[in-house]
């Protein structure tokens, strides 16, 4: 383990010396590989949620408040209640690094080892513990040839290898690909977007299971709703959704 650690060092530093890599968010050189293209001083400024902060128990949104453990559970904001998921979590708020990563994610579908323990861990919290099988928010497959991956799928990779749940690529697929850009839209104009965009292959690996259900960013709910409409239609005893990010926009009450 130390050996490890000290060839991880001095590789890092060659690395920095040899190819530096501008931090996406600050332009300073990234210090190691595990940080991916942010520095250590934006990974420390970038809002990350734990087990100690008061969210919405269903889509996650951070209140100001606080709560006792008892509590948690009956926080709602009141926001969510038509969305179809179980519940929502996000690894912390879409700003700093955790923007950087993603639109990174966009470009090549690698995560950094600093952005897989922060999935993991927000994985391994109540309620998404007690998902059985990991689902990725599919992308139309124009889209995907286009793009060459899928960034769902390699975030979907990473927790259902390290939660040892298997990794569901087939069930879920997108049916039809707006041409509207949905950046600006509001909640409503990005649910109509979605609506019937998603269909369920074979139910038969869906009844019964608790699904989580990923993807990169949670921005109004809208697509993970729809998903989850159609994956507990399907027989899926509950949806559980993780994300890398959201905005942080709403605030749960007590």
């Amino acid at each position: 383990m130390f050996l490890t650690k000290v060839n991880n060092t001095i590789f890092d530093g060659l690395l920095a010396l040899l190819y530096p890599q501008k931090c996406g968010e600050c332009q300073e050189t990234v210090e190691s590989r595990q940080l991916g293209v942010v520095c250590a001083s934006c990974w420390q400024q970038t809002r990350t949620f734990t087990s100690a902060d008061t969210l919405c128990w269903k889509c996650g949104a951070l209140s100001l408040g606080t709560s006792t453990p008892d509590q948690k559970e009956t926080i709602r904001c009141r926001r969510c209640d038509e969305h179809a998921y179980t519940s929502a979590r996000a690894c912390g708020a879409y700003e700093g690094a955790l923007r950087a990563v993603v639109l990174a994610l966009k470009r090549e579908p690698h995560l950094p080892a600093r952005l897989a323990e922060l999935l993991i861990k927000t994985q391994t919290l109540p309620p998404l513990n007690e998902a059985t099988r990991v689902i990725p928010v599919p992308l139309h497959p124009h889209r995907e040839e286009s793009r060459g991956f899928n960034q769902a799928t390699a975030i979907a990779r990473v927790i259902a290898t390290s939660a040892s749940l298997p990794l569901d690529v087939v069930s879920l697929i997108r049916t039809s690909h707006a041409e509207v850009h949905r950046a600006g839209l509001d909640a409503r104009g990005r649910r109509d977007t979605v609506a019937n965009a998603f269909q369920v292959r074979y139910p038969n690996l869906i009844d019964g299971e608790k699904i989580l259900l990923v993807d990169d960013v949670f921005t109004t709910g809208a697509t993970v709703s729809a998903c989850s409409e159609v994956l507990r239609e399907a027989g899926a005893r509950e949806v559980f959704v993780l994300t890398i990010a959201r905005p942080i926009r709403y605030r749960a009450s007590l």
